[in-house]
């Protein structure tokens, strides 16, 4: 199966032609790095430098596809030039090859080559000055580490910048995706909110409207129909009010309205008078001492909900609500007969039950819903940590 090399880079083929013609050119006008009477040359004329030059060239167009091979080759091309009358050509691509080699190399062949160029250098400065003992002697340690050495620390230093470049670069990106992430979040958290109380803001009163306008349509008594009307319109008012609180509160963009006052345990025995004018037999039971606001308002909310429910499902019979704070938690318990009926009264989304599970999880809470004998109970149990007397919260 034949291997397809990887196409090389629009700017390395530039670099390959270049470096190519400017050693062509070197050619023409008899320009080399060494004379022919150099005892190193061992092939005469400008014939033999053209194989290490192409070679070279062709290396540069591997610099950033395969660059250990092509830093391989090109050493053992300017192995060849030592032996000819050399090109500056030659010598400056390989210089560019070691810098590619250690900018697009795997990270151990950089170290590798960083550690070999050097060692090379120490070694082109030492031994020939042990050998000669002539200070000329120091010249090939500066061509071996201007050649080698140089473009290998330079590529390392703009690979450390590059990586630093990246990392930087992914962890803005990974911030703010985080920050997305949590904008998502709260955002879905807020909506779930809302909804909730939007929920049981509104669905006791259209609860209690569409139970009242059926029994006004249904039954042919003026005495019933004006009760009915009555109620009717006490619900519409008052959810519409609830309703204009809190798309206001939705509409202010500037946050100068006042937030709508959270409900509290103290207006449940309200809350119970109308579900009684709503026609429930309903008997409320309340120890409690002072409570931190989340709680009452989650308390108040799940107690709403549980009467709106039995408004709507509940059998004929006394509806019970008891609050108890115990043992650092209040436990809320809300009983409505329960039995087989040809259908609800009013109709429901099936939100009512999830929203009450999620206030008490969000407080650490428990809640649990379901029959128990002949009753349907309603059970929440919500902790009450750091209250003290006059706690705002």
């Amino acid at each position: 199966m034949a291997v397809r090399l990887p196409r090389p880079h629009r700017f390395d083929v530039y670099v390959a032609v270049g470096g190519l013609l400017g050693g062509l050119l070197l050619m023409a006008i008899g320009l080399g790095t060494r004379r022919s009477a150099d005892p190193i040359t061992l092939f005469d004329g400008p014939w033999p430098v053209l194989v290490p030059l192409v070679v070279m060239a062709g290396c540069e167009l591997l610099r950033r596809t395969a660059p250990r091979t092509a830093l391989l080759t090109g050493t053992a091309a300017i192995c060849a030039d030592l032996v000819t009358q050399g090109s500056l050509a030659t010598v400056l691509m390989f210089t560019d090859l070691v810098y590619a080699a250690v900018l697009y190399g795997p990270l151990a062949s950089a170290r590798r080559i960083q550690w070999i160029t050097g060692l090379l250098t120490v070694i082109g400065t030492l031994v020939p000055l042990a050998v000669w003992r002539e200070p000329e002697a120091l010249l090939i340690g500066v061509v071996v580490g201007v050649v080698a050495y140089a473009p290998a620390a330079t590529g390392w230093i703009v690979r450390n910048h590059r990586d630093a470049a990246e990392a930087a670069l992914l962890r803005a990106e990974q911030t703010a995706l985080l920050a997305e992430m949590d904008r998502s979040q709260a955002v879905g958290a807020e909506r779930a909110r809302m909804a909730r109380e939007l929920h049981d803001m509104v669905a006791n009163h259209l609860s209690a409207i569409a139970i009242h306008s059926t029994a006004a349509l249904s039954l042919d008594d003026p005495k019933t129909s004006q009760e009915a009307l009555t109620v009717i319109r006490e619900n519409s008012v008052e959810g519409l009010s609830e309703m204009r609180r809190l798309i206001g509160i939705l509409r202010d963009s500037s946050g100068d309205l006042e937030p709508v006052a959270a409900p509290t345990l103290d207006g449940l025995g309200s809350l119970v008078d109308g579900a009684r004018a709503n026609g429930l037999d309903v008997g409320l039971d309340l120890d409690h001492g002072p409570l931190p606001t989340p709680v009452e308002l989650a308390a108040y909310r799940i107690v709403q909900e549980s009467l709106t429910n039995a408004l709507k499902h509940a059998c004929p019979g006394r509806v019970t609500v008891a609050l108890a704070q115990r043992d650092g938690s209040l436990a809320v318990l809300v009983t409505s007969p329960y039995g087989h009926r040809d259908g609800p009264r009013a109709p429901g989304s099936g939100a009512g039950l999830v929203g009450m599970r999620e206030r008490a999880a969000l407080l650490g809470g428990t809640f649990e819903a379901g029959p128990d004998g002949a009753l349907w109970a309603v059970r929440a149990v919500l902790p009450v940590t750091d209250v003290t007397e006059g706690d705002p919260a």
